[in-house]
């Protein structure tokens, strides 16, 4: 009976190690550039987290032609830890490009393959090109600041790209900024037909909670110029949750959420027409799961979730709508964010796509 035991637990102990492995995920595997200026390199990052139970490591990362280069985190990522992938770009030919890059890993037995595309624009002076949003005079390349995946202590920026199109000097400037953001301009003072950047940093110590902060910021266009819509930028930043003082308890039995669905599609609308689905959450841990936070991206979604608080085994279900005559407005894509105190998925993204029939 004992060498039966003995036996039992080798195999047990063999499936256990076979099971144990590394699991790459990144935040997205493709990116559109929009346009690019010639001869100005352009950078992509591509974020990961390991989502799997042992170390994942990242011995190469190969690119589709010589005008790409690569760079990776060189150093193995624990189990629920994070990384990036970083590919440059020379834009020394102009038109449109497509590009991949190969991510070998310990997680997979081939490359996994993210890529980006766009076009290289020859011509400086039309920023419509490469800023296409306007603020009277002035244009940027992007006009919304997010800060994702931010753990307590860390200090990230942005940059994005900014031209006067003016026949006079301007100071890039932001107004109403929080305690916690700091801006740089590069050049201070950009003349007429000019452009530089503006570097946006996060002093996450600074903000006043874990989850999802959200606030708005003003470019000042012209000397003088007052704060409203019409040059009003938002701002929202995720801090992961402070897991660092869980109990010994909740550490050995971890809360694990799980979902129905991931991603929702809503094809072929009408375009007056209000559709729902339904997601199911469940607890699959050992501890209670708390739903922290959440946050809607899109103003075509209305989100209703009837209970934030589920113990091991219990379910609730996330009601999810579409407003189709919203859809026209939408300027990026949908979805719900969510902040748990599940220390394997503390962020988690839910897409939904939607669609009118034309």
């Amino acid at each position: 009976m004992k060498r039966i035991y003995f036996i039992l637990s080798i195999f047990l102990f063999i499936t256990l190690i076979s099971q144990a492995q590394p699991r790459i995920s990144f935040d997205k595997t493709t990116q559109n550039l929009g346009y690019v200026l010639w001869r100005n390199p352009a950078t992509v990052v591509y974020n990961f987290t390991n989502t799997g139970d042992k170390p994942l490591v990242i011995s190469n990362v190969t690119t589709s032609c010589g005008c790409t280069k690569a760079e990776w985190t060189p150093d193995p990522v624990p189990a629920g830890g994070k990384g990036s992938v970083t590919v440059v770009f020379d834009a020394e030919a102009i038109g449109h490009f497509f590009k991949e890059a190969g991510v070998y890993c310990n997680a997979s037995s081939v490359p996994v393959y993210v890529d980006f595309e766009g076009e290289v624009t020859a011509d400086p002076k039309n920023y419509s090109f490469t800023h296409p949003l306007g603020f009277g005079a002035i244009r940027l390349d992007n006009a919304e600041i997010e800060f994702e995946d931010v753990n307590k202590g860390e200090k990230p920026f942005i940059e994005f790209k900014v031209a006067n199109t003016s026949s006079k000097a301007y100071a890039p400037t932001l107004m109403h900024l929080p305690s916690y953001l700091e801006v740089e301009a590069d050049p201070a003072i950009l003349g007429a037909n000019k452009n530089g950047k503006i570097r946006v940093t996060l002093n996450s110590d600074k903000l006043p909670k874990f989850g999802i902060t959200r606030t708005s910021v003003y470019l000042s266009r012209f000397s003088g110029d007052k704060v409203c819509s019409e040059n009003e930028i938002p701002v929202s930043v995720v801090l992961l949750p402070d897991l660092s003082n869980v109990s010994d308890y909740e550490k050995k039995n971890p809360p694990r959420i799980g979902f129905s669905a991931e991603e929702l599609n809503f094809p072929d609308l009408k375009p007056t027409q209000k559709k729902s689905q339904t997601i199911a959450i469940e607890n699959k841990g050992r501890s209670d799961l708390v739903i922290q936070d959440m946050q809607v991206f899109g103003i075509a979604l209305m989100v209703n979730l009837k209970k934030s608080i589920l113990k091991p085994g219990e379910k609730t279900k996330m009601k999810v709508t579409v407003l189709a005559e919203n859809l026209p407005r939408l300027k990026k894509e949908q979805r719900i964010l969510m902040i748990t105190n599940d220390p394997m998925q503390p962020k988690i993204d839910i897409y939904v796509k939607a669609s009118i029939k034309k």
